[in-house]
């Protein structure tokens, strides 16, 4: 049986690439933690050749390849040229971030060779993965990701098995947190009035039947989210026929706690009622 989807991933120490491949490995692929570039082909074509039904693979790579990521370019030139469906995902994260998740695990960073700090091994680490990451089909920011989080995106982008389907992530956030890296499409919601400011609303959120009344009432709100409905129906079926298979749709506001978190909720029931498959991330529900 050939080998139907083959993901590299690939990333930042700390940035989650061990969950993720325990996840991909949940969804039924056969995974490889830190397979040595020169070894993917083999792996490949051993695959390809058994007798075992295999349809999907994950294989691991990073930093601690050294020298070897300098072939991955090519290795995965050769694997195109094939016409193996394989995927690069690359996870990120921010420096700060890392140094907190490495503090908190206690464990040595893998390029902090020789007692250097773990400022100069996340910089020797963000050197070596260059080729990699700029080979990327796709870049993971898990900054402000929960393991929750992350894991309910890798499911929702991989976990139906059907390669033609393109399933929507719509992702809530606030602007004074920063911008979702993996937004495909973003859109700024700051024209809506704030619900911040009514006195009985402040303390809600935007899943509460309040506030989202609240911005019902509205004109703006109700020709925006028709706008933004009409024109996911326009680009859903372009996105599939180009083989895309997931889209992540960003909307946020201040904070991420009530005008992006409401609409967030509604367009996921309008994705619903249209049977396309989708989830709801509110990335920033809950900060202060």
């Amino acid at each position: 049986m050939s080998l139907e989807r083959l993901i590299v991933i690939t990333g930042m120490s700390g940035s989650g690439k061990s969950l993720a491949a325990n996840c991909f490995e949940d969804l039924g692929y056969f995974c490889v933690d830190n397979i040595p570039v020169g070894l993917i082909p083999p792996f490949v074509e051993l695959i390809q050749r058994g007798s075992e039904q295999i349809p999907n693979a994950a294989v691991v790579v990073d930093a601690r390849e050294g020298a070897f990521l300098e072939a991955f370019p090519e290795t995965l030139h050769s694997l195109h040229k094939s016409e193996l469906p394989v995927e690069v995902l690359f996870f990120d994260c921010s420096d700060g971030v890392l140094k907190r998740r490495f503090s908190e695990t206690r464990r040595p960073h893998p390029m902090a060779v020789g007692g250097g700090t773990l400022e100069r091994a996340i910089e020797a680490e963000r050197r070596a993965l260059v080729p990699l990451r700029e080979a990327a089909d796709r870049i993971i920011d898990t900054s402000q990701y929960t393991s929750h989080e992350l894991r309910a995106f890798l499911r929702n982008a991989y976990g139906s098995g059907q390669r033609d389907a393109l399933n929507v992530n719509i992702e809530s956030f606030g602007f004074k947190y920063g911008v979702p890296a993996q937004a495909d499409l973003l859109f700024d919601i700051r024209f809506l009035p704030n619900p911040y400011f009514v006195d009985d609303l402040r303390h809600l959120d935007g899943r509460t039947q309040a506030v989202q009344g609240y911005l019902d009432r509205l004109d703006v709100t109700r020709q925006f989210l028709s706008r933004l409905e009409a024109l996911l129906d326009f680009l859903i079926p372009l996105y599939t026929a180009e083989g895309k298979t997931y889209l992540t749709v960003a909307l946020g506001c201040t904070g991420g706690k009530h005008r992006s978190v409401a609409l967030a909720e509604k367009l996921g029931r309008y994705l619903a009622s249209r049977r396309l498959p989708h989830s709801i991330t509110h990335r920033d529900l809950g900060k202060e």
